[in-house]
């Protein structure tokens, strides 16, 4: 192992945890909390980059381009969660945010050999994938995985904006990137695991991302929901929850006015709070690519 790799603090051993195979299975996951615990402290460090990569990946979707997320591992497959939750959670098609991990979906649930070291793989997927406009978030726990390195030099070729997210300080990857959110979580409870601590920070960022940037963009009202997609019987019974909730109607009228509008929760909750038809309520949708606050806003001031 050289030099620099070990003095990264994802490699340092923790000293906490020097005894560990001597330890009970209480002390064991008392030490483990205790450590997670010091992972929410960094992410608020983090918080004026997290903003700022907001503020980019809502200004690509409303230009309707789309977020890419990249990685290796469990950072990868962290991506790869994040972008697959946001269709059904937020009703988004799943090329709006992406995610792709080193080696392809195989790689989800078995070890690629080599793929992570392939800085030239990460430039393929970015070119294979990206186009201009789009934004491009590289996610590395070291902050130096050659495929990452390698997909955001190739999206910076491509002129597109980048965010880089690592768990070191001062990472080769923040150089690289437009906005570099850094998480120096420390040594993990197992050396070099970076799938404790580190990959909870990079879940906590990826979470805040996806959330933050579908609020602004028009995909939840209040705190609820409005754009989910009812793919099975419990969204349909919260899609019309919703409904309810937002424009206080009974269950029978909410359950019309969803079917009405094809299954669109947004649409039948405009045609209810203002007594207009299916398609007034879609065309004020589609005006705003879909933005409900913004949809609102403009039948308000009708």
């Amino acid at each position: 192992m050289g030099r620099e790799l070990i003095d990264m603090l994802t490699e340092k051993r923790n000293e906490n945890s020097y005894h560990l195979h001597e330890q009970s299975t209480y002390e064991i996951l008392q030490l483990m909390n205790e450590q997670d615990k010091k992972v929410p402290d960094v992410v608020e460090k983090a918080l004026p980059q997290i903003e700022k990569a907001v503020e980019v990946m809502v200004a690509a979707l409303e230009r309707e381009n789309k977020v890419i997320y990249l990685g290796a591992g469990t950072s990868g497959r962290l991506g790869v969660l994040d972008a697959s939750e946001c269709p059904p959670t937020f009703g988004v098609t799943p090329d709006v945010i992406q995610g792709i991990i080193a080696g392809g979906d195989h790689a989800l649930r078995f070890a690629i050999e080599g793929a992570e070291d392939n800085e030239q793989l990460g430039g393929e997927d970015v070119e294979k994938n990206a186009k201009d406009g789009d934004v491009i978030v590289g996610i590395a726990s070291s902050g130096r995985t050659p495929y990452v390195l390698g997909a955001l030099k190739k999206a910076k070729a491509l002129g597109l904006q980048t965010i880089g997210i690592s768990c070191n300080q001062d990472a080769v990857l923040s150089q690289e990137a437009d906005i570099a959110i850094e998480l120096p979580v420390g040594p993990e409870v197992v050396t070099g695991s970076t799938r404790l601590k580190a990959g909870t920070a990079q879940k906590l960022v990826l979470n805040m991302l996806s959330t933050a940037t579908m609020v602004r963009t028009g995909k939840v009202y209040e705190n609820l929901m409005i754009n989910l997609q009812a793919k099975n019987k419990k969204l349909r019974h919260r899609a019309v929850s919703i409904i309810k909730e937002l424009t206080q109607a009974d269950d029978q009228k909410a359950a019309q006015a969803y079917d009405k509008a094809d299954g669109d929760t947004k649409a039948a909750i405009l045609t209810l709070m203002f007594d207009t038809d299916v398609e007034t309520a879609k065309t004020k949708l589609e005006k705003y690519q879909g933005n409900f606050v913004k949809a609102l806003g403009d039948l308000n001031n009708e």
